[in-house]
């Protein structure tokens, strides 16, 4: 018999915004500077420095990867360390040192300077993301649940923004320009988000609060049992529902951040000039509603079903460019990759939950980080024929995913039992502010 203390978070009005839409905004705002900018700005402006600063395809991947690796580590401290999340200077010393990074990126044409700075701006966003997203999941609470799910819509704006002002300052300025550029807009939204109220310090105790979108999935689907007592005869299977998800989640994260980096450069290859600029934008328009549009999907069907849905729609999405061509594929392709790559960390993290499975998110999260950086070192060896086999590889990973997401909806508990004291209790099925609750990166 195993013993597991599960407290749901309470919802205490105390913490609660008077407007939650202007907390919404601002954590938007911290999103959109972190991730849509801060690690994404980089897709669009690799084109640039292939041709203005002489960067070769190998090295761009590891630039890439120098960015992943950054983001782990971010990621990690704030797993490692709860209070992390709760620090307003940590956020505002993040917001600047990712500016300033972007800002740096011009000043130099040495790449182990640049893999520094891609480091750098790696840690400075997962912290922004632990602390951006903490504070929604701690404030929103007593609102309803698809709020933060349009926060994390703030991921595609910061893509849509950075994405249109590269493609703007093309024709008329070089890749220093876009840097610094980007730069600028980083230091915009940083100003939005300055005042963003972090987590509220814990005033119970409480089990440890994941840094990630999850959390709100986690305090929906718990209950308040102290001492509650599980049957062991459900371990094997769940650890074996959780196996096929962990492997679904990391084989994601490796199809997903290929496509995230390359996909301009690819499309700017077999058709050069501003379209893959263009298709970049729509990738971040299609993201902004994503996370809310999932949600409401799950009231009809099940994450299991939706995760294998939103795979196979993915990597339909990354192939296209790579095996038709053209500008209505690469259209295509931006709005499925968009509309897709934000939802699949949504329903991840939220099946993991469900399932009770110890440590889930931190797991998961660690799986899928750990794919993002053998991604670019992946396909590195395929870049000096050009970005298409890359996004071949990228595609056929992500199908993989979704074989394996059909296995993990063979006899999966949609209904799981939770035993309070000693009277089992048969939990209801995940309720829509579950399913809105969350997204990864």
């Amino acid at each position: 018999m195993s013993v597991r203390a599960l407290r749901a978070s309470p919802a205490g009005s105390a913490g609660a915004p008077h407007s939650p839409w202007h907390h919404v905004a601002q954590a938007a705002a911290a999103l959109a500077a972190g991730m849509g900018v801060g690690r994404f700005v980089y897709t669009p402006i690799l084109p640039l420095m292939h041709a203005g600063a002489g960067l070769s395809a190998g090295a761009g991947a590891n630039l890439a990867t120098a960015n992943y690796i950054g983001y782990l580590l971010g990621a990690l401290v704030g797993i490692l360390a709860p209070a992390v999340v709760r620090s307003r200077v940590l956020l505002r010393i993040s917001l600047v040192a990712l500016t300033g990074t972007l800002a740096a990126m011009p000043a130099t044409h040495d790449t182990a300077v640049w893999f520094a700075l891609r480091l750098l701006a790696g840690v400075a966003s997962a912290l922004i993301f632990v602390i951006a997203v903490s504070s929604l999941l701690s404030h929103l609470r007593e609102y309803p649940a698809h709020l933060p799910g349009w926060a994390f819509g703030g991921v595609g704006a910061g893509i849509a923004l950075s994405g249109l002002l590269v493609l703007l300052l093309r024709p008329v300025a070089d890749w220093r320009a876009a840097w610094w550029a980007s730069a600028a807009l980083a230091a915009v939204l940083a100003v939005a988000s300055w005042n963003l109220r972090p987590e509220a310090p814990p005033t119970t105790t409480q089990a440890p609060q994941a840094p990630q979108p999850i959390q709100a999935a986690q305090a929906t689907e718990a209950t308040a049992v102290t001492a509650a007592t599980v049957d062991d005869s459900r371990g094997p299977r769940t650890y074996r529902w959780f196996t096929a998800l962990f492997a679904s989640y990391t084989l994601e994260g490796i199809g997903y951040i290929i496509a995230g980096t390359f996909l301009v450069a690819a499309i700017e290859q077999s058709s050069p000039g501003p379209l893959g600029g263009g298709a970049w934008v729509l990738v971040g328009l299609a993201a902004v509603p994503s996370s809310a549009l999932w949600a409401r999907l799950g009231r009809r069907w099940s994450r299991p079903d939706l995760l294998l849905a939103a795979l196979v729609v993915q990597a339909v999405g990354i192939a296209l460019p790579a095996l038709i061509g053209g500008a209505p594929a690469a259209l295509v392709s931006a709005v499925l990759f968009g509309a897709t790559f934000i939802g699949v960390s949504t329903l991840a993290l939220a099946t993991g939950a469900h399932l009770e499975f110890p440590r889930s998110v931190a797991l998961l999260t660690a799986g899928y980080s750990v794919g993002q950086i053998l991604g670019p070192l992946a396909v590195a060896p395929l870049l000096h024929h050009g970005y298409q086999q890359a996004l071949v590889l990228a595609a056929s990973v992500v199908l993989v995913a979704a074989v394996a997401a059909a296995v993990l909806r063979i006899g999966f508990p949609h209904h799981m039992v939770v035993v309070r004291a000693t009277a089992p209790v048969r939990q209801p099925a995940p309720t829509d502010s579950a399913a809105d609750a969350g997204s990864h990166r």
